[in-house]
């Protein structure tokens, strides 16, 4: 199996350098690049597996970064970066960025997110050539063609709301959902969002999902963000 690719997008020298070390320490190749024209320029000449990416560069904005890679690629893109505020995190998820990890982080944390992204990239890579009409995580299934949702090969009935949740959900497995996302992609606009609403979706949703929907599984929630579907080890393994 070749080793996962990582470009580490970051200007401050200190910061490269404790990423870059603890990707050696994990066997994974990596490149660097300082400035935002240079990590677009790598993106499109590397091809990595995953983007850690610092949001405040000296040429370019990060999130602006990301709409140029998202313009062109899929690739999982992991925000670290120094600016805790929500907005910044809901900016950067909106533009397309899959994570986010705040400054100053702990190695451990930073390389449990990057196994959450290669797991995606594996997933998405042996999806590709299928275009499977049948989603599987762990003992969820949800049947697009029939309109069907399964746990441990019980249906489960959801209204055509929570179907939609769902869906949305699903088909970016992995990754953070924002709340205006989440609207868009259900409701078809995040005008007049009412986020409490969304989230009486949600614990319905949960309750009819989840063995004990205190303890979720599938639905986590990023609190003043939004939501991400957990991908779960196969039924049975």
């Amino acid at each position: 199996m070749n080793k996962p690719q990582i470009l580490i997008v970051e200007d401050d020298a200190a910061v490269s350098n404790l990423i870059s070390t603890t990707m050696e320490t994990q066997n994974y190749q990596y490149h660097r690049a300082k400035t935002g024209s240079g990590a677009v320029m790598d993106a499109l000449s590397y091809h990595p597996d995953v983007v850690l990416l610092d949001l405040g560069l000296p040429d370019m904005d990060g999130v602006d970064i990301i709409k140029k890679i998202r313009s062109w690629s899929n690739m999982p893109i992991i925000v670290v970066s120094a600016r805790s505020e929500d907005n910044d995190k809901v900016a950067a998820l909106d533009a397309g960025a899959d994570d986010y990890l705040t400054k100053p982080f702990s190695v451990d944390e930073l390389l449990a997110r990057l196994r959450v992204a290669l797991r995606r990239v594996r997933y998405d890579s042996e999806k590709a050539s299928e275009e499977s009409s049948v989603y599987e995580n762990g003992d969820l299934k949800i049947d697009y063609a029939a309109g069907c949702v399964y746990r441990a090969g019980e249906e489960i009935h959801l209204t055509p709301i929570e179907y939609k949740l769902l869906c949305v959900l699903a088909k970016n497995t992995g990754k953070v959902l924002t709340h205006n996302y989440i609207f868009k992609a259900v409701w078809g606009s995040s005008d007049g969002a009412d986020i409490s609403s969304l989230r009486v979706f949600m614990a319905t949703l949960r309750k009819k999902l989840e063995v004990d929907s205190t303890h979720p599984r599938f639905i986590q929630t990023h609190i003043g963000v939004g939501y991400r579907m957990l991908r779960q080890s196969p039924a049975g393994s």
